[in-house]
Parts: C-alpha cells; sequence; structure tokens
C-alpha cells in the first residue's frame, strides 16, 4: 500500500468513524426526545384524567342537586322530539305530494332561489317522473330563465339542488326545512304546546 492509498483509507477510516458517532448521537438525541416527550404525555394524560375526574364529581353533584331542572330537561326533549317529528312529517308529506302540485313546488324552489340560468339536480325518481316539467314550469315561472334538467340526479330527500359552474345551491326539502326550523322553532312550539 503507498502513500496515497494509506492517507485514502485513514480519510475513510475517520468519516466512518465521524459518521458512527454523528448516527450514535443522533439516535441518542431522537431518544431523548421521545423519552421527553412521552413523560409530558403522561403528564397530560394524567392531569386530563384529573380534570376529568373532577367534571365528572361536578356533574354528579349539579345533577343530585338539580332534579327539577332535570325534569324540565326531560319534558323540553320530549318536546324537541314531537317538534323533530313534526319536521320529518313535513318532510315526508312534502315529498308524497301528488305531481299536479309536486311539479309547481320543485318549480318555485328553483325560480325563487336561482338566477335562472342553472341545472337542476333531482332525485333519480323525481328526475325520471317529473324532471322535465320542473325544468319547463321553472322556467315559465321566471321570464327570461333557461333552467335546463342536469343529467345527474342527487339525493336530496326531496327537493333540489341548483348548480351553476361549480357552485350548487341545495334547495332539498331537509335542508330546507331545517333553516325554517332554525328561524321559526319558537312559533312551531308555540303552535304544538300553548
Amino acid at each position: 500500500m503507498n502513500g496515497i492509498e494509506k492517507i485514502i483509507s485513514r480519510m475513510e477510516a475517520d468519516a466512518k468513524a465521524e459518521r458512527d458517532a454523528i448516527t450514535a448521537a443522533a439516535q441518542q438525541k431522537a431518544e431523548s426526545i421521545r423519552h421527553d416527550y412521552q413523560a409530558t404525555a403522561d403528564t397530560l394524560q394524567q392531569e386530563a384524567q384529573v380534570r376529568r375526574q373532577a367534571q365528572n364529581a361536578e356533574r354528579l353533584e349539579h345533577l343530585n342537586g338539580s332534579s327539577q331542572m332535570a325534569c324540565r330537561q326531560r319534558v323540553l326533549a320530549v318536546k324537541q322530539e314531537v317538534i323533530d317529528e313534526a319536521f320529518a312529517r313535513a318532510a315526508q308529506q312534502l315529498t308524497q305530494l301528488p305531481a299536479e302540485q309536486y311539479v309547481p313546488l320543485l318549480a318555485a324552489l328553483a325560480a325563487d332561489n336561482g338566477v335562472g340560468d342553472e341545472e337542476i339536480l333531482l332525485s333519480a325518481a323525481d328526475r325520471q317522473t317529473v324532471g322535465q316539467a320542473v325544468a319547463d314550469a321553472a322556467n315559465t315561472r321566471k321570464p327570461g330563465a333557461a333552467f335546463r334538467l342536469s343529467d345527474e340526479t342527487r339525493e336530496t330527500g326531496g327537493g333540489l339542488v341548483l348548480r351553476r359552474g361549480k357552485v350548487e345551491l341545495n334547495c332539498g326539502f331537509t335542508e330546507k326545512l331545517r333553516r325554517l326550523r332554525q328561524e321559526e322553532s319558537s312559533a312551531v312550539a308555540k303552535l304544538l304546546f300553548d
């Protein structure tokens, strides 16, 4: 082995030793970081458990001390169920309207909510039975409108979706009734319970 080969061999050995030392130090540092994070996670978990236990104790104390409020809450929950049922029945009744009432309703949804150049997406069943009639009635209802029936379908729970480019407006009965419920829930409760 000549002098240059010895120097290259020594440099390679030094580089390998340095690489091994860096690798060992990195592994040790990574293990230290993992250990620190594990300790932090364990501490956070213990603190969360203590908080949960305190919250549970507070809830238990509150429930034990306020049976009258719990009773009112149960009554309110039953009223909410009745309201839920009323809106669910309304949605069901809307989807079961005869065609001579259903088509104008869907056309009104399109005309009242659309600009006039949107695609109308209906459920598969509605598209097949009343689709073109809805588009035609919407165009008649809104002068200058050019609503068109989409080849696509959308399960909306009744009603329709208006699409203009990539923007869609959900005019499904479920969505409309959800909005109506938010706006008129006190009036509905008054009708049902007074």
